[in-house]
């Protein structure tokens, strides 16, 4: 269908109340304020600074991973292995460090765990064609069974001389009295916000996902970057984990399941489109923020906790919904 000069300019022109009410992420961030207000009436605990201070500090494990997750989703991906590999993370550090060896060491061996196991995803997705559902489904299972090996299946809760060290760098808040995994998930948030809007590489990513064939014939590095953001999908859950095992000051190889669920819930909730092209940083954050609120709120209420998964189920759907009303709109 031909296109009058009319049409362009009157999107060029488009108000930013129009915008605004026109982008997915906008309404979640309405959901989660009248959320957070209505349970700040209704209940005593929730607007406390106690419970807030856990909320907040509990959305960071799923909002950094859902970072990462950004990323391979905008290609048209899928990671359903990051729960399992923040386990595996948190368990080569905390045997390392009960080792002996020190946090740096640790930590260094965590996350070259974290980014060899995206290295693997993306290299049989890109260069042998295997769908990302499969390869990451079998690392899901992959990876938890390694940490079970690394840890005969035990839990570790001693981690050698900067024992300390560790449990200040997970559990502490050094700035303003704000939780360090706070801290953690604003910079990453930052830093991939920049990299999405600003960079070859953020934009080389939406191609991809907008149209992978076009992007080959345009000189993009598909194979490349899809095994790129699949090591930054890994790496993201590496993260986590090690800052998660110093919030909880123990390790066990359950940790971290069903997260997978949860972080594709947030992002997709955030205004990601799971096939492709869109997505984020802002999104992901709001959208795993939804989810703790959901969470949180299930309890303060009396609610049965078996009802969350009704709850964050119904919001994807009305995520989904939102997408789908949002491009018949458009192609009208």
């Amino acid at each position: 269908m031909a296109l009058t000069i009319d049409q362009p300019i009157e999107h060029k022109q488009q108000s930013l109340p129009a915008r605004l009410f026109a982008s997915q992420t906008f309404w979640v961030v309405i959901a989660v304020i009248l959320a957070c207000l209505f349970l700040s009436f209704a209940t005593d605990a929730f607007a406390t600074s106690k419970n807030l201070y856990n909320i907040t500090r509990n959305i960071t494990f799923v909002a950094i991973i859902a970072l990462g997750m950004t990323f391979v989703i905008i290609t048209g991906g899928i990671d359903l292995s990051v729960g399992s590999v923040l386990c595996l993370s948190s368990m080569v550090l905390a045997v390392t460090m009960h080792a002996g060896y020190s946090i740096e060491v640790g930590i260094i061996a965590s996350i070259a765990t974290a980014l060899a196991i995206g290295a693997f995803n993306g290299i049989l997705i890109a260069y042998l064609g295997f769908p990302p559902f499969v390869v990451t489904l079998g690392m899901l299972s992959i990876a938890r069974s390694l940490a079970m090996v690394a840890s005969n299946n035990t839990v570790v809760f001693q981690f050698g001389p900067d024992h300390a060290k560790l449990l200040a760098l997970g559990g502490g808040a050094w700035v303003f009295g704000i939780a360090n995994p706070v801290l953690y998930m604003i910079l990453l948030a930052l830093i991939t916000g920049f990299i999405l809007r600003w960079t070859k590489f953020g934009r080389h990513i939406f191609a991809i996902g907008g149209n992978e064939h076009a992007a080959t014939l345009t000189g993009v590095p598909v194979r490349q970057i899809k095994v790129t953001v699949y090591m930054i999908s890994a790496l993201s859950a590496g993260i986590a984990g090690v800052i998660e095992t110093g919030w909880l000051g123990a390790v066990t190889t359950n940790i971290g399941t069903g997260m997978e669920l949860q972080v594709i819930a947030a992002t997709v909730i955030g205004g990601a489109n799971l096939a492709g092209g869109v997505g984020t940083a802002f999104g992901a954050i709001v959208g795993a923020a939804l989810i703790e609120v959901i969470r949180n709120s299930l309890g303060l209420l009396g609610i049965n906790a078996f009802w969350q998964g009704v709850f964050i189920g119904g919001a994807i759907l009305l995520a989904v919904l939102f997408d789908r009303i949002r491009n018949f709109r458009r192609s009208d």
